[in-house]
Order: structure tokens, then C-alpha cells, then sequence
């Protein structure tokens, strides 16, 4: 049921780091991103597969991990990600239809990562003039997103916000992630002058 894959479909930032991914699922992962949805149909999004640990190390620096968390540097060696798949976007191709693409590209990757029993980050904050240099990227593409992937190596845990309306994820002292979610009642609004 896609509400139930939705629901597993969580920000991981730990990971059995051991648990390899091949080169092959990213393959398929990325051809669920291509059978989406593209604004106009241009389709300019591009990827780089990574999923060698030499690969890895490159990348991981150059990405932040939890804003909110703000006394936490990201995963330790041991929990980091198995493979990445940064998107980009072909500057050669892209319009203003272009916008949302990666967007897109990402939930479907992460769904299927679900399916799957993986686990992933859509990140976006990203040093992206030091990773274009490390990976030797062309200036052509624009560097939209990384994704982490791997066997997740956490739990988190969905909850209403609170009265004071906090929607900052936390973690406990057992180490369990919550990420508070608006109600759906605040999120609908009904004033659009349909009576």
C-alpha cells in the first residue's frame, strides 16, 4: 500500500555502512526517476552513481546532515552511506518548467529505496563548488541534490507536533529520531469560497 511505503520512507542518517549496494539497484532506482514525471517533459535532470567506499569518502564531506541537530556532524565511520546518487540538472536543457523535477526524481528513488528495504537523505545542503572540484563535474550541470542511500541503522519515529507547534526533529537519549508532522487539519484550508 503506497501509504504504508510512504510512512517508511523516513530521513535516515545512520546506516550499516558494511552493507554494500550495487551498482545495479542505483541503476534501477534511477530508471524509477526516469519514468516519472519531468515539468513539460524536458527530462534534464543527470546522475552520478557512487557506491564504492573510495567514491564515498570523496563526497561525504561536502554534505551537512541535520540543521536542527545542531551538536551532531553527521554519521560516524561505520554509519555512513553505502552509495550516493547526486542529481543534477543539464543547464544545456533545463526551463522554467525544470523546477521541481529533482524533487520528484528524489521521492521516486527514495520510494523504491523503501520498497527495497533501504533507507535514504534527500540532502540539499551541499558545498557544491568543492564537490564539483573533488568529482570533476562540468559546469554544464547544476548540482540539485544528493542522495544518501543504505540499510538504515535507525529508528524514526513519526508524531504529531505539539501546542507550541515545534516541527524540528530530535533525537532521544535511546537514539530513536522523531520528526513531528503537522495535522492534516492545519494543513488543509477550506476558504477559497466553495460553500
Amino acid at each position: 500500500m503506497i501509504r504504508d511505503l510512504i510512512i517508511k520512507n523516513r530521513s535516515y542518517r545512520k546506516f550499516k555502512q558494511e552493507v554494500g549496494i550495487k551498482e545495479e539497484t542505483l541503476k534501477e532506482l534511477i530508471d524509477l526517476a526516469r519514468l516519472s514525471g519531468s515539468g513539460g517533459n524536458v527530462q534534464p535532470l543527470k546522475y552520478i552513481i557512487s557506491c564504492k567506499s573510495e567514491e564515498n569518502e570523496k563526497i561525504f564531506p561536502h554534505l551537512a546532515w541535520a540543521g536542527y541537530l545542531k551538536d551532531w556532524p553527521g554519521p560516524q565511520a561505520g554509519q555512513r552511506p553505502s552509495a550516493y546518487i547526486i542529481i543534477l540538472g543539464d543547464t544545456n536543457i533545463m526551463n522554467d518548467f525544470s523546477g521541481c523535477d529533482h524533487g520528484i526524481a528524489a521521492q521516486s528513488i527514495l520510494l523504491g529505496a523503501a520498497e527495497s528495504g533501504l533507507g535514504g537523505c534527500m540532502i540539499g545542503s551541499i558545498q557544491r563548488e568543492k564537490l564539483r572540484q573533488v568529482l570533476n563535474i562540468a559546469e554544464q550541470y547544476k548540482i540539485l541534490l544528493v542522495i544518501a542511500l543504505g540499510r538504515p541503522a535507525e529508528t524514526v519515529k513519526l508524531e504529531e507536533t505539539g501546542s507550541d507547534g515545534d516541527i524540528k526533529y530530535w533525537r532521544d537519549k535511546q537514539g530513536i529520531h522523531h520528526v513531528p508532522k503537522r495535522s492534516l487539519d492545519e494543513i488543509i484550508i477550506n476558504s477559497i469560497g466553495i460553500s
